[in-house]
C-alpha cells in the first residue's frame, strides 16, 4: 500500500468549493460559460483530484450527475470548476441539467487528500474514510467515500458496485488486470433544507 498527499481544507475553504462548483453549473446550465475561479482561496492552488455530485431534492431524490477524477496537474480550483460542468453536462447522467432544475439541486465537492494505491483492496479499504476508484480493461469508475455509508453497503458490497458503475463484472476488484485506488476524501456539501453547507 503506497500513499500521496492531496489538500486539507478549512470549513471556509469547503464552504467556497460548494459555492465554486454551483456557480460553475449555474453559468454553464443557465449561459454555456465556463466560470472561472476568479480569486481563489490558497488551497485552490493545490494540484489535487475532486468530485462533484449534483443530487435532485424532487420527490425520493437521485443522482443528476457527478464528474472529477483523483488523478490531475491541475489547480483544485480549476478542478472543481470542470468537474462541476461536466456533472451538468449529458456525458453525465445522460441529459443535461436543465434551468428550471438549479432550485431543485445540492451540490457537494469532495477534495482529495490522500491516494491509497493497494494491492488488498477489501483490508485496506475504510468505510466512511476512502472512495474508491477502479480502472481496467479499459473502463473506469468511482464512488464517493459518504455512499457506502448512506447506503448501509460493507466493504465487499462497496468494492462491487464501484465495479457495476464502472461497466465491469462486480467482482472485477479481485482480478489482477483491474486496479484498485483508494482516495481519503474531505466532503462538503449543501443541506437539502436551507442550502447551508455542512462538513461530513
Amino acid at each position: 500500500m503506497s500513499q500521496g498527499q492531496g489538500v486539507e481544507l478549512s470549513y471556509e475553504d469547503g464552504a467556497r468549493a460548494v459555492e465554486l462548483a454551483r456557480e460553475a453549473v449555474e453559468a454553464f446550465v443557465q449561459h454555456g460559460q465556463r466560470e472561472h475561479p476568479g480569486s481563489m482561496r490558497e488551497a485552490f492552488y493545490e494540484r489535487t483530484g475532486a468530485f462533484v455530485r449534483l443530487e435532485s431534492t424532487r420527490g425520493r431524490g437521485s443522482l443528476r450527475g457527478c464528474a472529477g477524477g483523483y488523478r490531475t496537474d491541475d489547480q483544485l480550483g480549476h478542478v472543481i470548476v470542470d468537474s462541476a460542468i461536466q456533472a451538468a453536462s449529458e456525458d453525465s447522467c445522460g441529459s443535461e441539467v436543465t434551468p428550471t432544475e438549479l432550485d431543485n439541486l445540492t451540490v457537494s465537492v469532495c477534495a482529495v487528500r490522500n491516494v491509497v494505491l493497494t494491492d488488498d483492496p477489501l483490508a485496506d479499504l475504510e468505510l466512511g474514510v476512502h472512495g474508491v476508484a477502479v480502472d481496467g480493461r479499459g473502463q473506469g469508475g468511482w464512488l464517493y467515500p459518504t455512499v457506502p455509508v448512506e447506503n448501509g453497503w460493507s466493504e465487499r458490497e462497496y468494492l462491487d458496485r464501484t465495479c457495476r458503475k464502472a461497466g465491469l463484472p462486480p467482482t472485477a476488484w479481485q482480478d489482477d488486470d483491474v486496479g484498485v485506488t483508494l482516495f481519503e476524501g474531505h466532503v462538503f456539501r449543501e443541506r437539502a433544507s436551507d442550502g447551508t453547507i455542512e462538513e461530513l
